[in-house]
């Protein structure tokens, strides 16, 4: 299992917002490359970098910060965020990124999504399955989580298997910044039906044992490292466990 630390950007500043409202946000420092680098000489390889001026506006995209924190600190980064177009993804990759994260487009623009996996190969597109549970099923959010698409998470997943999809970023909108644990039958659920899937789990960790036997190949880890319930260091001896 991959750890990936997070980072949410908002005008520079490390952040956390609670189940994606823009209005309850906290700020946990205004230094993301020494975050990063913290990160790095804990031992993470990955980092997950989500820029949130840049899923409000396109205009505002932090792409010189990014770029900036990959080559200060080696790690691998997966980053996203208000991801619009081809040209989004080109610029992220060509800023250093190892992997684009991308959400609303795949769901408006599901051809598109196909191009980009066929252009820049399965290891450097992530779609991001926002859920939301409604009707007796777990929905896409769209609209940086605001709203419910009418697709279905396993019809979103079906819709991209034939274009090599291999990497998701699964996040359960209600358990977003709570700390109250992952939704474990939700990722149990998605790999016993896209068994193939490098699927990551995000939304809610906030003990060590929350990462422990949970049926997922990667885990997005935030708010519990800033409020100081576990470090890198401890996350990466439970996950080798």
């Amino acid at each position: 299992m991959i750890l990936y630390p997070a980072i949410d950007l908002i005008g520079g500043a490390v952040v956390r917002l609670h189940k994606g409202d823009f209005d309850q946000l906290t700020e946990y420092g205004t230094d993301p490359i020494a975050v990063a680098k913290s990160y790095a000489d804990a031992g993470a390889r990955w980092l997950h970098l989500v820029d949130l001026d840049g899923a409000k506006n396109p205009q505002n995209r932090q792409i010189d910060l990014i770029a900036k924190i990959i080559n200060s600190t080696g790690l691998s980064v997966q980053t996203g965020g208000g991801i619009r177009s081809a040209d989004d993804v080109t610029a992220l990759l060509h800023a250093g990124a190892a992997r684009v994260v991308i959400g609303s487009l795949a769901v408006r623009n599901p051809d598109l999504i196909e191009q980009l996996l066929r252009k820049h190969g399965p290891e450097e597109i992530c779609l991001a399955a926002d859920v939301i549970w409604q009707n007796d099923a777990f929905y896409i959010a769209v609209s940086g989580w605001q709203e419910a698409s009418d697709l279905s998470l396993f019809d979103f997943l079906n819709m991209f298997e034939t274009a090599g999809l291999t990497h998701v970023l699964c996040t359960d909108i209600d358990r977003d910044g709570t700390l109250q644990g992952f939704n474990r039958s939700l990722y149990a659920d998605v790999k016993q039906e896209f068994g193939h899937l490098q699927l990551q789990a995000s939304g809610g960790a906030s003990r060590l044992e929350d990462l422990q036997n949970l049926n997922a190949d990667g885990v997005i880890i935030g708010k519990a490292l800033y409020e100081g319930r576990f470090s890198v260091a401890q996350a990466l001896e439970a996950i080798a466990c």
